[in-house]
């Protein structure tokens, strides 16, 4: 299968029409998603031009929709570029470059991995609001194992118990059963990814992201359920999905008073 027909074909989507089947482009996708810049591969077609614009569109608004933020927050104040088809890494679908900020979407290959690199974008950005005494180079899933998050932010104590549910168990104290099967399998394939906290962070919201009900969309996330990758069971995305929700929907409520 092209590519081509892959995006017109490959892709389950059911959720609201934002577009009203209208035709948009990457310039419409930075002004709406409030991206600071937005770069597009010179190998990429007219035609792929035109259908992943649709697919890209439609999957952040859908994220914006389950999130209750609004849409210009997607692109974390202006801080957040984009690039699709350009700038990428051999066999990789899609990335995240903490040092220039850019979220990075395979030509061949990205769709799916949408949700799981905006989070990695967004844990980097709210960095400098749950630690602001530390290096805003660093992931705040990271900081979070071995710093206090800031209290003077209510919702910062929110988001706190999300990163809470990701790497320990009920009690608080010790990590979870997720973070022990990533380290066992790091263990044995000699190797430092998985259990990486960022890495592990990132998962656990693309899989409650793909847990929801009313929104699915493929070219946001998919491909959890057969994938080599290790992804939280059931029971704790639940336990995350409440103060993942209640967080967005307070940062959206504050947003969509004071833009």
């Amino acid at each position: 299968m092209t590519y081509t027909n892959r995006l017109k074909a490959g892709f389950f989507r059911q959720g609201p029409d934002y577009r009203f089947e209208d035709q948009v482009d990457f310039n419409e996708i930075r002004d709406t998603f409030g991206f600071k810049t937005m770069v597009v591969g010179k190998w990429v077609t007219k035609e792929e031009r035109l259908v992943s614009a649709n697919l890209i569109y439609d999957a952040l608004a859908d994220l914006a929709q389950i999130l209750q933020i609004p849409p210009t927050a997607i692109g974390l104040r202006g801080n957040l570029n984009f690039a699709f088809g350009h700038g990428g890494q051999q066999n990789v679908q899609a990335h995240y470059n903490s040092n220039t900020r850019t979220l990075a979407l395979a030509k061949n290959a990205g769709g799916g991995a949408l949700a799981h690199e905006w989070f990695h974008a967004f844990d980097h950005h709210i960095t400098k609001h749950l630690f602001p005494l530390h290096s805003s180079r660093h992931f705040a899933s990271k900081l979070w194992l071995e710093h206090s998050v800031d209290q003077s932010h209510p919702i910062n104590l929110i988001l706190s118990e999300f990163y809470k549910g990701v790497f320990l168990d009920n009690q608080g104290k010790n990590a979870n059963q997720y973070v022990h099967q990533c380290m066992v399998f790091d263990k044995q394939h000699q190797q430092f990814y998985m259990s990486m906290p960022e890495e592990l962070a990132a998962r656990c919201f693309e899989a409650c992201i793909s847990h929801q009900k009313n929104i699915v969309n493929h070219f946001l996330v998919s491909g959890i359920t057969n994938s080599t990758l290790i992804y939280p069971d059931q029971k704790m995305c639940n336990d995350c999905i409440e103060p993942l929700s209640s967080y967005f929907f307070q940062l959206g409520q504050r947003l969509f008073q004071h833009p």
